[in-house]
């Protein structure tokens, strides 16, 4: 099975190194970045199964980086890491369509518990629309071959 690409976006360097060392030893492959310019740049170039995003960046809120990832990555599965937990920003990353959103500190079994949940989500869901397409196909052909 390939490995799912995970992006890390926070400015907490050393949040940053154990998030990478945690999720590379479960044979994800890593980029990160420190800022939204970053992971926008990243995500731009990169397809990501999954990002991690902190709420507070230096250049910008990571709701508003949601949105934008949102935008061109719509498959991507979003998590919020925030040490700033509200029911305003929850409401709001939920809104945007975050998939989940979690405090700091993270626990990292929760984290990794999160991850594979909702990769397994993704695949699920990708696995029921090829099955969809071969169906519908499949329904074509035997309707232009019912045809002559």
């Amino acid at each position: 099975m390939e490995k799912k690409r995970i992006l890390i976006v926070d400015d907490d360097k050393s949040l940053l190194k154990s998030l990478t060392e945690i999720l590379q030893t479960e044979g994800y492959k890593i980029d990160t970045a420190e800022t939204g310019k970053e992971a926008l740049e990243k995500s731009s170039a990169q397809y990501y199964d999954l990002a991690l995003l902190d709420i507070k960046l230096p250049d910008m809120e990571g709701t508003e980086l949601l949105r934008t990832i949102n935008g061109h990555l719509p498959e991507t599965i979003k998590i919020i890491i925030t040490g700033y937990p509200s029911m305003e920003n929850a409401v709001k990353a939920l809104n945007l369509r975050a998939d989940a959103y979690l405090m700091k500190p993270v626990n990292p079994e929760e984290l990794l518990k999160t991850i594979e949940q909702k990769l397994k989500e993704q695949d699920e869901a990708d696995q029921v629309t090829e099955k969809k397409v071969t169906k519908w196909i499949e329904t074509r052909a035997e309707k232009l071959w019912a045809r002559h």
